[in-house]
């Protein structure tokens, strides 16, 4: 049986991952200290400790991702104007970022929108989990990568 004390632990360990909003990498510290220190006092804790950092490792793999996919809009407002290759050689020719492809604007403001909805659903998850682990119930994140098993 799942004690208050077990119960209260594994839903710090999960709300311990908005400490990232104070402390930066906190939502790898919080969790990472709690479970380390709780980790033999029950499987319950065990659980939802691996489940959230799972999870936060998730995250970070999913914002690398996207980030890298939006390397290309960054270039293109930072050499804004410039003349990115000019061919001396040939008159009238050359190569310039000042206006990207209308293509290129759309799928930059669907990957920002789809950062910022995962952000949100990143905070609704952790609550969701923390709630769960208060009631005594063991929570899967969806979309997790298990790392520690």
């Amino acid at each position: 049986m799942t004690t208050n004390h077990q119960k209260n632990i594994a839903t710090f360990i999960h709300l311990s991952t908005f400490s990232r909003f104070i402390i930066p990498l906190g939502n790898f510290i919080g969790p990472i200290i709690l479970w380390i220190m709780n980790k033999d006092k029950s499987d319950f804790i065990d659980t939802h400790g691996k489940q959230a950092i799972n999870f936060q490792m998730s995250i970070l793999l999913y914002t690398i991702v996207i980030g890298t996919l939006t390397i290309p809009f960054f270039i293109f407002k930072v050499f804004n104007g410039l003349d990115f290759i000019d061919f001396h050689g040939l008159h009238d020719f050359h190569i310039n970022v000042n206006e990207p492809s209308p293509l290129l604007l759309i799928s930059g403001g669907i990957l920002g929108f789809l950062a910022v909805i995962g952000f949100i659903l990143e905070l609704l998850l952790i609550v969701n989990a923390s709630i769960k682990a208060k009631d005594g119930q063991v929570y899967e994140y969806p979309l997790t990568i298990n790392f520690l098993k």
